[in-house]
Order: C-alpha cells, then structure tokens, then sequence
C-alpha cells in the first residue's frame, strides 16, 4: 500500500523525489514548479505548466529540498523559495482536504457525530474514519477504524467542523467511493507535514493511520 492509500499492483505513473532520491507512485509526493518570477510553488492538482519536481509528501523531505537548495538544482537555475513554504503547502493541503469532505457530506457520503458515524461504522458502510487532532481521547477511542478502510487524525475540530458546515467536529465518517479515494490520497499527504505525534495516538482496534486496503 502507497502513502496515498492505492495499491503497489496498480499501474501508476513514478517519479523521483528530488530530496530523498527515491522513486515511487506520485500518489505520494507532491509536484513543484517555477513560476514566472522564479519563485517555487506547489501544485497539488498537478496542472500548472512548466518542469515539474518532485518531493515526498513528508515534512522532513520538504524542508531540506527547501533548505539544501534542491529546488534550483533540479531546476537547473536560480529559484526563490518561500521561507514559509512547507507552512504554505501544508495549509493548501489542509484546505483541499476539508473541501473534498464537504463534497461528499453535500453528496451524502460522509456524516459527523459520535452516534452516527458510531452507526456508520457498526453498519459497515463507514470506509475512512476522521477524528480531530485536538479531540478527546477518550472519546476518539471509542470509535474503530473500518475493517479495510482508513484512520485519519490530521485535521483540527475547527478544520473538521468546516468540512460539515459547523463551528468544529471531532467525529466524521466516509463512504466508500471516488471522493472518499480523494480524500485519502490527501489527508495521506496531509499526515505527512503535521506533527507525527498527531497520528498514532488512536487505536480502535487496528493502528492509526494504517490500513490494508483503499478506500
């Protein structure tokens, strides 16, 4: 299983992340390009014209591309990097993950609080289970990860009670499904630039923030 939550089996385009030196699915790095002032930017929808170049979607990595003038040397020139620019697209991130869940709860595929994403679950129809960084861990424990699914700790309550259309949430639950697969690939990444400490905390019967099948 790739960072971004897709099996190795699959056909997927590889690239070379040009901090750690090693290749694999781009499900799991995250693609830079030079704008036209010469500054570095993300491009997470991977659009953007220009060379791209490739770093893991870990907050390690990013810093020392940013750090170790990576960027100019896989550009072959003088670039401008942001000293914020791991802060920068780990907000972007942090964004796209929030709209892709206000996506599927618009469409009926996700659902917030503790009883009902509690029933979710028991029902089976629960494949990614979303919790605040901040809640309770009391109250996180209480909840599982879905059999075959996956476990997310990244976002803030407020982050999370975005994504649902309310002042903060710490419980929220998604369906199997294309956005659910999004959300996954993102929040994977997302996971990469926050705090280690943010994951591993929930067990739920099954280690957070692993799994054994997407979503």
């Amino acid at each position: 299983m790739t960072r971004g939550g897709r099996n190795k089996d699959e056909d997927e385009t590889e690239r070379r992340c040009i901090a750690t030196g090693e290749t694999q699915p781009k499900a799991g790095l995250i693609r830079f390009v030079v704008a036209p002032d010469g500054t570095v930017v993300a491009d997470l929808a991977e659009k953007l014209p220009g060379r791209g170049m490739w770093v893991s979607a870990d907050r390690d990595a990013l810093e020392k591309a940013a750090k170790k003038g990576l960027f100019a040397r896989a550009a072959k020139a003088p670039v401008i990097v942001p000293p914020d620019l791991v802060d920068r697209v780990e907000a972007m991130l942090a964004d796209r993950v929030v709209h892709l869940v206000s996506l599927a709860r618009k469409a009926g595929g996700a659902v917030t609080g503790f009883e009902k994403v509690k029933e979710w679950l028991a029902q089976g129809r629960a494949k990614v289970l979303l919790q605040a960084s901040d809640g309770s861990e009391r109250g996180k424990t209480k909840l599982w990860t879905p059999p075959g699914g996956r476990y997310f700790g990244c976002l803030t309550a407020q982050e999370l009670g975005l994504a649902f259309g309310r002042e903060h949430a710490i419980h929220g639950a998604l369906a199997a499904g294309g956005l659910a697969r999004r959300v996954v690939e993102e929040a994977a990444k997302l996971s990469g630039l926050r705090s280690k400490a943010i994951e591993g905390k929930h067990d739920g019967g099954r280690t957070a923030g692993k799994d054994t099948n997407s979503a």
